[in-house]
């Protein structure tokens, strides 16, 4: 038996919907009319869509004039029909929204003269079929520039030239359906009632009498009689705008009430009577609805939308300016100053001290400064004094033993300042350095995210949360560029739940999505969890893991984890040595890299972010090495970042590519060195990290297995078990391996 999961999930069977979709319009709208002429509703669908649906269009058509018998009277738009498959065959590439309307117009003209001219009159109906095509050929533009834009962005944008095509769109299906003859009902009229309350309520007051107004001109186009029934629709739209805060069974009742309290005052009659049955049609189906409507799927935004982020940008663009000149200034003044001489001030000092109260004075300093001054200067530059190494320019000087004893004591206060100085100089690096990162962390802030704000979801999800007893402080709900949902919800920190399991599924079973959420993420004054909607691809990772000489600590630290917005990180941290003081460097780079990832810091701040902590942790030398991969689960892009770490190998479209970094380890210098490499990536290619234990002659025998075989967790453990058979040092060191796949 046939069951309805297997056909849900048939590959096939959105196609198969929408060829069935197109064929059912082909049937229904044949035979109306707009604006007392035959609609060219299903023409413009035709021109609009791909060959298949085309083809559906033009046989539903078929079978609906065949059935009632009006295939002559049908001759103009079947001739139109087919002439626009046989283009699209031929000349169209891609359904490009301009060929579609040309197409459709030149169809519909070249269908008209044609039968005009058989029938014999031709000059008569050229200018209608003119007039008609091009309207026709409007139409198809608009509908296909809508149906590529969702295509694209998966999403209806209703602003701009894009929000023209919806309207135009929409009108005309208003007007075809209102054209559809149905007992007792009007087609049109339910669903103008059903967008127009549903523009009232999700977008308040501004969606409500736009949606009417669209609806009755779509209405007038159909027949005067049906656009003045629902002509005071746009006011009714309006006033129900106001109770967007209410439950939705209230706002369909309330329309409801609006619609007959204006048909009254208006003066009620037989027609005014059925106009409220199709208006009650249409709030019943918005009721069961509005539960699942979510604005995903509706762009609304608007210029002054738009521009509050790019004044947000503007301004810490411009902040994160004014911190990278302050660090220049800093480096340039630092290094002035130290590159400034003391040696004239050091020779004046001691000449002062020593030679002040000598009667040969005047003698050395004036008769003879110049011999004088040379042999003062060779005493600046000893570093060690003996009496056979004294400057031959001072053998008369009388005060030889004081003058020794003066540079020798300048000569240690010397050694002493360039000690400070250079403990003075890492500091400043270590400044110059932070000023850095700070410059580039507000301008990364400052860059604008293509995310795309929701407030209606926001507003949902807070409401729900609260309603189960779970308070946050603020929820930021949007859609990415790949239009998927994910929401930030920040919690005061007393006030944040133990875990965010019950969070996610409060929001996934209000939302009825598929959802996930990171681990919460404390500010330290707030908390934030991340609930996303699961993103196209998934990571398999498996990872093995062992001490040198079976120790209980391991130097090495690995761990994955997601950012909440678009992609999966595996890091792995090589302690400096082995034992217990490795391994506790390596947890505190991992720890720190997944913090400020998750944060929100992006991965090369983290990095240089994390080099500053260990720098400055200790006066002790402790280093420890950063490898990680970053895969966009959306694109499948990868992301190689390493500090000092050993190679990665990716296996991508039978190939194995070996990725080094000429870099350093964290921890070594105040400036750090980051190694970032994007690779290409597809599903089904696989990434082997490893640490050090694991030496270059092993990497023949790596390429076979991953050439070999799709086994990960196998692939691994026998990189892991042969790492000691290729290991050419006596002593043994911690090994890990780590094996990423990405899947659908």
């Amino acid at each position: 038996m046939l069951k309805i999961k297997d056909i849900t999930t048939w590959k096939y069977s959105g196609a198969a919907s929408a060829f069935a979709a197109a064929a059912a319009a082909g049937f229904l709208l044949t035979g109306t009319r707009v604006a007392g002429v035959v609609s060219f509703a299903d023409i413009s669908i035709s021109g609009a869509v791909g060959l298949p649906y085309s083809a559906a269009v033009f046989a539903g058509s078929m079978v609906r004039s065949i059935i009632g018998g009006d295939i002559g009277h049908n001759i103009v738009k079947l001739s139109s029909l087919a002439l626009i498959m046989i283009i699209k065959m031929f000349l169209e590439p891609r359904n490009d929204p301009k060929l579609c309307g040309i197409n459709t117009a030149v169809s519909v003209f070249v269908s008209g003269a044609a039968v005009s001219a058989v029938i014999g009159e031709l000059m008569y109906k050229l200018l209608f079929y003119g007039f008609y095509g091009a309207l026709a050929g409007f139409t198809a533009y608009s509908a296909a520039g809508l149906i590529l834009g969702i295509k694209r962005q998966r999403m209806i944008n209703i602003t701009g030239i894009s929000g023209f095509s919806c309207a135009v769109v929409y009108i005309m299906l208003i007007a075809s359906l209102s054209a559809l003859k149905l007992p007792v009902l009007n087609a049109g009229i339910i669903a103008a009632s059903f967008v127009t309350l549903m523009g009232a309520y999700f977008y308040m007051q501004n969606g409500g009498v736009f949606c009417g107004a669209l609806s009755v001109c779509g209405a007038f186009l159909s027949s005067a009689s049906v656009g003045l029934n629902i002509v005071l629709l746009p006011a009714a739209g309006l006033l129900t705008g106001y109770l967007y805060k209410q439950k939705s069974h209230i706002a369909a009742a309330g329309f409801v009430g609006i619609n007959f309290i204006m048909t009254v005052l208006t003066g009620m009659s037989v027609r005014g009577v059925e106009n409220m049955m199709d208006i009650i049609c249409g709030a019943a189906l918005f009721i069961p609805f509005s539960a699942v409507f979510t604005d995903k799927w509706i762009c609304t935004g608007s210029e002054c939308v738009s521009a509050f982020p790019d004044m947000i940008g503007t301004r810490l663009g411009f902040l994160s300016d004014t911190v990278r000149e302050l660090r220049s200034e800093s480096e340039r003044i630092s290094h002035i100053l130290a590159e400034r001489s003391d040696i004239s001030r050091e020779i004046e000092e001691n000449s002062e001290q020593v030679c002040s109260l000598c009667y040969r004075r005047p003698f050395c300093w004036k008769s003879d400064r110049t011999n004088t001054y040379r042999g003062f200067s060779k005493l600046a530059e000893m570093t060690e004094f003996a009496s056979e190494s004294f400057p031959a320019e001072l053998a008369d000087c009388l005060r030889r033993n004081e003058l020794t004893d003066a540079f020798l004591r300048s000569a240690r206060e010397r050694a002493s300042a360039k000690l400070m100085e250079m403990r003075f100089s890492e500091s400043r690096e270590m400044l110059h350095e932070q000023l850095r990162i700070t410059e580039e962390l507000l301008r990364a802030a400052g860059e604008r995210f293509d995310v795309r704000y929701s407030e209606n979801v926001s507003r949902t999800i807070k409401h729900k949360l609260e309603k189960f007893g779970i308070v946050p402080e603020k929820v930021i709900a949007g859609y990415n560029s790949r239009n998927r949902l994910i929401a930030e919800i920040y919690f005061d920190h007393g006030a944040a739940p133990e875990n965010s399991t019950r969070v996610c599924d409060l929001i996934a079973d209000e939302l009825r999505l598929s959802l996930e959420s990171t681990e919460p993420v404390s500010s330290g004054k707030e908390i934030r969890i991340r609930i996303f909607e699961k993103p196209k691809y998934k990571m398999e990772v498996y990872a093995v893991s062992a001490g040198a000489d079976n120790s209980r600590y391991n130097g090495d630290t690995h761990t994955v984890f997601f950012d909440g917005g678009e992609a999966g990180y595996a890091v792995l941290s090589d302690g400096m040595g082995t034992g217990r003081e490795a391994s506790a460097e390596s947890r505190m780079v991992v720890g720190l890299f997944r913090r400020l990832v998750t944060g929100g810091v992006d991965f090369i701040s983290a990095v240089k972010l994390v080099n500053s902590v260990m720098v400055a942790k200790s006066w002790e030398e402790s280093f420890a090495t950063l490898d990680a991969v970053r895969i966009d689960l959306d694109e499948c892009g990868l992301t190689v970042i390493k500090s000092g770490a050993a190679a990665t190998l990716i296996r991508h479209r039978g190939s194995v590519l070996k990725v080094t970094s000429p870099t350093f380890p964290v921890g070594i210098y105040e400036t750090s060195d980051v190694f970032v490499k994007k690779c290409e990536f597809e599903e089904g290619d696989i990434v082997i990290m490893f640490s050090d234990g694991i030496f270059e002659n092993a990497y023949p025998f790596i390429k076979e297995l991953l050439l070999g075989g799709d086994d990960l967790k196998h692939i691994v453990e026998e990189i892991s078990g042969k790492a000691q058979v290729f290991t050419p040092s006596i002593h043994a060191d911690d090994v890990t391996v780590i094996g990423v796949r990405v899947t659908g």
